[in-house]
């Protein structure tokens, strides 16, 4: 039974890969394959399992099925760093646009979590409405600067929107090592994912250190988002919907469910990016715009049965 699942999620990730190399009113030349789609594809394989990874590691240490880079405010956070980084001269493919969008994915973060926790109790409504409040803030800071940046700042409102497009080799190969090396460890870790998912209480008594933990898959989980976005720009609900759809398939285990996530969040994000190029052909519509025409009611779904199962 798990064999013929994971057959299913390698199959579907070969089919997205395919429908984006297909997908484009620019016919199926070999030149437009290879030099146009196939580095776009990777691009969306890259900040698909970065986003993905982020989800489920969000989910797993929060204990919260309603919580994602994006609603965090961590995806936020990356993206004002990001643009920042652009207006100020520093190269994409520099260490230091990465350290900094990183820090502009943990301080977002953090920021979220900290204020979620002033009611006394971290909830999923607290949690989201902090996420909201800090993502709605970065994102008015960011537009005020592009607005202020006028001409300059022309070409970063597509990054902003979450324009999927051939990134430069060397971001590309840094963002892959990152978001490997964040896969990596995380799935080395499995076991106190999986006791954290058991509550603080039960994580402690079998030998994992809640807050440690928590820090620990923060870091690793604003890594994969900042690697994301420093590729993608601000992409939103891939990493809610696809560790969901993976708990389906693969089980709640987060052995299994770390890497499903990773490769569920590649498949996902490029079928989307390819149905950008198919919806008003020969015009394009951002890959970020189309997984929020699908994860928006997503996200009211699983609001409304969080809600239900709290009455």
């Amino acid at each position: 039974m798990a064999k013929s699942k994971a057959l299913l999620l390698v199959a579907g990730l070969l089919l997205a890969c395919l429908l984006s190399l297909a997908a484009g009113p620019a016919g199926f030349s070999p030149e437009v394959i290879l030099n146009l789609r196939l580095p776009r594809l990777l691009a969306a394989l890259t900040v698909g399992a970065g986003l993905g990874l982020a989800g489920a590691l969000f989910q797993g240490v929060l204990k919260n099925p309603l919580s994602d880079p994006y609603i965090l405010g961590t995806s936020a956070g990356a993206t004002a760093a990001a643009v920042f980084c652009f207006l100020a001269g520093i190269e994409r493919s520099s260490p230091l646009f990465f350290a900094a969008v990183f820090a502009g994915a943990f301080g977002a973060t953090f920021l979220s979590y900290w204020l979620a926790r002033l009611a006394g109790r971290l909830s999923d409504a607290s949690l989201v409405l902090a996420g909201v409040a800090v993502s709605a803030f970065l994102s008015a800071l960011v537009m005020l600067t592009l607005s202020a940046a006028r001409e300059r700042a022309f070409s970063l409102f597509y990054f902003v929107l979450g324009g999927l497009y051939a990134a430069e080799p060397a971001v590309l190969l840094f963002s892959v090592a990152i978001i490997a090396a964040a896969l990596l460890f995380s799935a080395a870790r499995w076991r106190a994912l999986d006791a954290m998912a058991l509550g603080e209480e039960k994580a402690y008594h079998l030998g994992a250190s809640p807050e440690r933990e928590r820090i620990v898959f923060f870091v690793l989980a604003c890594a994969a988002t900042s690697a994301a976005v420093a590729v993608g720009g601000t992409i939103g609900f891939v990493g809610l919907m696809t560790p969901h759809i993976m708990r389906l398939l693969a089980g709640p285990s987060a052995r299994v469910l770390i890497p499903a996530s990773a490769a569920g969040g590649a498949a996902l994000l490029a079928a989307a990016d390819a149905a950008g190029r198919l919806v008003f052909p020969p015009a394009e519509v951002p890959a970020g715009v189309i997984m929020a025409l699908a994860g928006a009611p997503f996200f009211m779904w699983l609001l409304w049965k969080s809600s239900r199962g709290r009455n």
